[in-house]
């Protein structure tokens, strides 16, 4: 089956899944946030089968004795919609900093409002970031990892956004540990392209850093570097020319 048909047929099922999980996403609604995750989170765990089942679309985890017990603050590359989809599966109950504007998507947004994200208007600066510290400590002693993509947007393979000290900061912040990953999903599942590639991607974890006491910016730029460097060792998805 061509790339073409199979991206087709995943997009379908996408189609198929995500009005039914926002019902029950909204059905949720009186249980506890913990709860309301687990049961909402079997919608990442079928995107991600069906991923791999149509697309070919399969992973790896390198580093996962890595992966502390309590919760910790992931900071982690961002090239494309599949981490924030895998990551559900590979990780603990977690939420997200995204952009409050992702909450208006009809049907995708409205379930997301109920696994409580930290969404933020990312115009409002300093008004953001204080809400990110306030609501990231909240989330955090509720239970929840924290992911946060410090370059803010997803970036394509091979480049390199501006790292900011936001999720650095919140880690200091709570006494949280930071936790780096770094992944080639950006390209199997490539930024704003309809088309889905097979390979096996693989997510690397990085070692957990204790953030008590370290300064946001000298812990994002060690961040940074790991990330970094583990990128340019990762290459392509395996399978892929």
């Amino acid at each position: 089956m061509s790339v073409v048909l199979r991206s087709c047929l995943f997009a379908a099922v996408q189609l198929l899944l995500t009005p039914l999980f926002t019902f029950i996403a909204l059905l949720t609604f009186p249980l506890k946030p913990v709860t309301r995750y687990r049961i909402i989170s079997l919608w990442a765990r079928l995107i991600v089968l069906a991923a791999e089942a149509i697309c070919g679309i399969r992973y790896r985890v390198i580093g996962a004795e890595h992966i502390p017990r309590e919760p910790c603050v992931v900071l982690s590359k961002h090239q494309s919609a599949w981490e924030t989809v895998a990551f559900q599966v590979i990780f603990p109950p977690q939420v997200y900093v995204i952009k409050r504007e992702l909450l208006w998507i009809p049907f995708f947004g409205w379930g997301l409002a109920m696994v409580s994200p930290i969404a933020i208007d990312r115009s409002s600066g300093t008004r953001a970031l204080k809400q990110m510290l306030k609501q990231g400590k909240d989330r955090l002693a509720r239970g929840f990892w924290v992911i946060v993509f410090p370059e803010g947007t997803r970036i394509p393979p091979g480049k390199r956004g501006r790292y900011q000290t936001g999720g650095a900061a919140l880690a200091a912040r709570a006494g949280a540990p930071v936790l780096p990953i770094a992944h080639n999903a950006g390209y199997s599942w490539r930024r704003h392209a309809f088309l889905k590639y097979p390979g096996t991607v693989t997510v690397s974890i990085g070692e957990a850093i204790d953030s008590r006491g370290a300064k946001a910016g000298a812990l994002t730029r060690r961040v940074e570097d790991w990330i970094e460097a583990e990128m340019r060792r990762l290459g392509r998805p395996d399978g892929q020319a």
